[in-house]
Formats: C-alpha cells, sequence, structure tokens
C-alpha cells in the first residue's frame, strides 16, 4: 500500500482498479497511463454503456498528485511505428523511462529484451519510440496510411445541412433515389416547421438521425451491400497480408433454427458468403415488394411497423408544434434511440421503444394542450 514507485496503466480500467489506486503516494508515485479504452464484458449486457475515460484520469491524476500523472496513446503510436498493437507496452516503458521513472539504465533494459529473445528488434525500438514520446511527440512521425476512400471512417458533419446530405446520399446507395427522397421530404417539413418558431434546428437534427436509423434498418440485402462493395475486402488487406479462410457467424430469420426461449441461434458460413453477397446485393430493389421473401419475416414487417409508426408521429409534431411544446417534441422524436441490437435483444429493446413512445407522445399532447390554455387566459 502507498508503495509504488511506478504505474504502468497500460489498460486504463485496470490502472483504476483499488488495488492499482491503493499502491499511489502522492507525490512519489509516477503513473503513465495508457489512453487506449480496451471494452470490458459490460457492454455486451448494458446498451448505454459508456468509457469512463475522462474520470477514471481524473481519479488517478487527483491521486498520484500534481504532474505525476502523464497519458500517452501508447496503443496507437506503438501501432502506427512498428505495426503491432503489442509494442504499446514497451512503448510505454520508454516513455517511463525518460521521465524519471525507472532507476535501471537504458543499457540494462535492451539487454533485457535481447536476452528475452522474443521479437528484439521490435521491442527494442518500442522502447526508444517510447524516449522519443517523451521527449518531445512531435518528432514522432505520422505514419497512418492512406486507407483511400474504400474503408469505412467514422465522419462527424459539420452542419446540419451537410448531415442530411450525407444521408441522403446512404439512402441513395441503400435503396434508390426515390426513398432517399422520401426521408429529404419529411426531413425538410420538420425543418420548415422548426423555422417558423425561430428554433435552433434541434429537432430537425434529432428527426434527420433517428429518421434515417429506421429507414436504413441492416436487412439481409444491407449487409449483402456492405460485405460486396468493396470496403469490408480493403479493410482486410489493410490489416493483413493473407487469409485462407472466412466464417461468418450468421443468423437470418427465415433460416435460422430457434432455441428453447424462441431465440435465433446463429450458424457458421463458410467463405462462399462473399459471392452470395455480391448477387444478393444486385437484388436489393426487391426490398419491401411482393416478391422479397425476406420481407416476410416477423422481423422485417416489424421495422417497417416502427419506420411507419415513426413518420406518423412526425406528422403530429409538425401539425401540432408550437414554441410550448418543442422540448417535449425533440425528446417524443428521439425514442428510436433505445431501438439497438439484433434479433431477441432487438426484440426487447423494441418494446421499451414503444413504451416510451406512448409517454413521451402523451407528453407532447399534455404539454401543448397546456400551451394553448395558457395562451387564452
Amino acid at each position: 500500500a502507498s508503495g509504488a514507485d511506478l504505474i504502468l496503466g497500460c489498460d486504463v480500467v485496470t490502472a483504476s482498479t483499488q488495488k492499482v489506486l491503493g499502491s499511489i503516494e502522492q507525490g512519489r508515485t509516477k503513473v503513465v497511463v495508457n489512453s487506449h479504452e480496451k471494452l470490458s464484458g459490460e457492454f455486451t449486457h448494458n446498451v448505454d454503456f459508456s468509457f469512463p475515460t475522462q474520470r477514471i484520469l481524473k481519479t488517478l491524476s487527483s491521486k498520484a498528485g500534481q504532474g505525476n500523472c502523464q497519458v500517452v496513446e501508447a496503443e496507437k503510436l506503438a501501432t502506427s511505428l512498428l505495426g503491432d498493437a503489442i509494442a504499446a507496452n514497451m512503448f510505454m516503458l520508454g516513455f517511463a523511462w525518460q521521465n524519471g521513472g525507472l532507476p535501471i539504465s537504458r543499457e540494462a533494459i535492451l539487454q533485457a529484451i535481447e536476452l528475452n529473445g522474443v521479437q528484439i528488434p521490435m521491442n527494442q525500438s518500442a522502447f526508444e519510440w517510447g524516449r522519443v514520446a517523451a521527449f518531445d511527440p512531435k518528432l514522432i512521425p505520422d505514419l497512418e496510411k492512406d486507407e483511400g476512400p474504400a474503408l469505412a471512417h467514422r465522419v462527424i458533419s459539420e452542419s446540419l445541412e451537410e448531415m442530411i446530405e450525407r444521408r441522403e446520399a446512404q439512402l441513395t446507395d441503400y435503396q434508390n433515389a426515390d426513398y432517399a427522397a422520401r426521408y429529404r421530404k419529411l426531413v425538410e417539413r420538420v425543418r420548415d416547421a422548426e423555422a417558423k418558431l425561430g428554433s435552433k434546428r434541434k429537432l430537425t437534427e434529432t428527426v434527420a438521425r433517428y429518421l434515417y436509423k429506421l429507414m436504413a434498418i441492416k436487412d439481409e440485402y444491407e449487409v449483402a451491400r456492405l460485405f460486396a462493395n468493396g470496403g469490408f475486402e480493403a479493410q482486410l488487406k489493410s490489416q493483413f497480408d493473407h487469409w485462407e479462410k472466412l466464417e461468418f457467424h450468421l443468423a437470418p430469420p427465415l433460416l435460422s433454427k430457434r432455441n428453447d426461449k424462441g431465440e435465433l441461434q446463429k450458424k457458421v458460413y463458410g467463405p462462399w458468403m462473399m459471392k452470395a453477397y455480391g448477387w444478393l446485393a444486385r437484388f436489393k430493389g426487391l426490398r419491401s415488394g411482393a416478391l422479397d421473401i425476406f420481407g416476410y419475416s416477423a422481423e422485417r414487417k416489424m421495422e417497417r411497423q416502427l419506420l411507419a409508426d415513426y413518420e406518423a408521429v412526425i406528422d403530429e409534431i409538425v401539425a401540432d408544434l408550437d414554441s410550448g411544446n418543442l422540448g417535449a417534441a425533440v425528446a417524443l422524436a428521439t425514442y428510436p434511440e433505445l431501438i439497438r441490437g439484433y434479433g431477441h435483444v432487438k426484440d426487447g429493446n423494441i418494446k421499451k421503444a414503444i413504451a416510451e413512445r406512448m409517454k413521451l407522445r402523451a407528453r407532447f399532447k399534455n404539454v401543448g394542450g397546456l400551451a394553448v390554455l395558457e395562451a387564452a387566459e
């Protein structure tokens, strides 16, 4: 207890456990933390799980005292420089050594790495790059690869219009131009109604986000399109020199068996699925039509109903929107956030979303009525 000279927090969650925190002596113990977030198993059970990075770092910094806790993007830098995330640990050791946290000579550490006999050049290089990062981060070259447009990057829109245009383009790829126009038309109706109130467009942004979510469901055609459009193969090439076999763990509603609880069970499909995806993606035009064999499943029918219900809710909001119920309208338009997951997980979340919709819809109606009553008085 309170006896550690140095703490290397290679995993930020583990570094925040009571055992580790109890070993810190304020003002003496040096703490070096890898900022990379490694999710715990909790996220598989809690759909609202969020990573408490800032809270953890604040706790460590407060415990160690001013200037004794340093944060480094070890995993990102090690992967970029050396091509392997495992080098992050030795990278952090070099970072800590350069900052006086390890009273062992550089030569002794490099010799220990050599005697260990495991990936000697990489580990020695990681140690030295860690020293460079501690001395001056600006000396670290930017070696991130230009992965090109085929790879999926998360893009944050800088404006509401950009957000709408991106989703409109994605829905065109998802189905067709008419489907995207359906999205644009409803969003524009909301924007026009909100503009009359002089609002900051919070409602329009909310509808643009959640209407898209309900229109771009990951059905069989979309999964096939995303695997077959070249992006998946480009991601594989960016991470692996070669691969002999691919396995796809899937539970198609029409083809999968159910367990005793009625839950769909996943089955392993081989590399031939890549060709099957290519063919299936070509038939996305059948989606929701009479020839769409997947559209007859209970899950697909429910998804179409959810979209129709949301469009009806937005129609009600547009018809009754005023300055008194704008906040309630934004809350009501957000209820699809609860719809997450697949199969039986999604079914449970849909029930929660419907219950929330009923509650928020009643609130929206009541707030609107109160606003009218107050105006009359």
